[in-house]
């Protein structure tokens, strides 16, 4: 199909004006779905691409064929639209306990633009230029998760990481917000070179109950260690395993805590009964005077299995002194009442 496709700058684009486009996309993340256990469907910046100065997308005889009475800017958001809330149905329909999340240009528009907008001075934003209206998305409910690219330093002139976080938090609807860490910025300028940047992004993040954690961009900036940073995160912010936290709208049906088999020893074999299909176990620990509660406890292994499990309790970690409880965990990462190893 050569006709589904329009050539911008120097490269090639599925053209989003195109319903046979739309369709086709939704037909692979189908065929995705049912035939591998997936957890997520994940979808980047890219919807309409990046403007080039001077070039204009080049849909003009789509829109005229497809348009109707809209704008074209108002066409091609339209567009997008359609494309989200078809996948966000046939997701549900196929697999509802996969999650669909996106992870847009880290500005929804400029408050210059609108007053709804953040307070920066982005030269492209998602809504005007990438024609991604993602506040829509999370308030029809499209979307499980948004993580924004957060890639600026704190302080930044035009798009300042603080304010962007602050917009965000106040604009997740609900729904689950993960940053999007620019680690790949690393020794870029001044403000990355200093090795208390991505820390005190960590904790300006972590003061918003209504941000669930970060995702990194990318994976391969790690294996060179920038600015010591694998050791302070490792060290000082990732020190715990920690769950992807459930969706209550998705599912919140607890499981059945786990079954305790024989003892030999240190170890003790941990089983689990219920109907559900799990992820495995985790091991948390309590101080003695404390209730046997998941709010008490520090998750501090996590042990994957889809059901039976040996835990040997002298190699629990941070566990001299305390109470070492167990839960079961399932695919959606809810978690079971505590029951405490005795």
């Amino acid at each position: 199909h050569p006709e589904w496709f329009v050539v911008y700058g120097d490269k090639k684009y599925f053209n989003p004006g195109l319903p046979a486009v739309r369709e086709h996309t939704v037909r692979v993340v189908k065929d995705m779905l049912e035939r591998y256990d997936l957890d997520a469907i994940h979808m980047d910046d890219y919807f309409y691409p990046y403007r080039i100065a001077g070039k204009e997308f080049p849909d003009q005889k789509t829109f005229e064929q497809y348009g109707g009475t809209l704008k074209k800017d108002d066409w091609r958001r339209s567009n997008c639209d359609s494309i989200i809330v078809q996948l966000y149905r046939t997701i549900r329909s196929t697999n509802s306990r996969v999650k669909f999340g996106i992870s847009p240009f880290g500005v929804w528009r400029n408050k210059s633009q609108d007053p709804m907008g953040s307070d920066t001075k982005a030269g492209q934003t998602n809504y005007d230029d990438l024609y991604a209206d993602i506040l829509l998305w999370l308030d029809k409910g499209w979307i499980d998760y948004v993580t924004p690219q957060l890639y600026w330093e704190r302080g930044h002139k035009l798009a300042d990481y603080d304010v962007l976080l602050k917009w965000w938090n106040d604009h997740g609807y609900g729904k689950h917000i993960y940053i999007g860490q620019g680690i790949y910025r690393a020794g870029t300028n001044e403000a990355w070179k200093n090795k208390n940047e991505l820390p005190a992004q960590i904790q300006a993040l972590r003061n918003y109950k209504t941000t669930q954690g970060s995702i990194y961009f990318n994976s391969k900036v790690f294996e060179k260690n920038p600015n010591g940073w694998n050791d302070s995160l490792r060290n000082n912010y990732y020190y715990y395993p920690a769950l992807v936290p459930p969706m209550p709208w998705i599912n919140n049906d607890a499981p059945e805590q786990p079954i305790f088999g024989k003892k030999t020893g240190n170890e003790i074999e941990l089983s689990y009964g219920g109907p559900l299909k799990i992820k495995g176990f985790g091991l948390f620990t309590l101080d003695k005077n404390m209730d046997v509660k998941f709010i008490n406890g520090q998750l501090v292994q996590l042990i994957l299995t889809n059901k039976t499990a040996i835990v040997d309790l002298s190699k629990v970690p941070d566990a001299s002194g305390k109470r070492i409880c167990v839960a079961t965990i399932d695919l959606n990462n809810n978690v079971s009442a505590l029951v405490e190893i005795k």
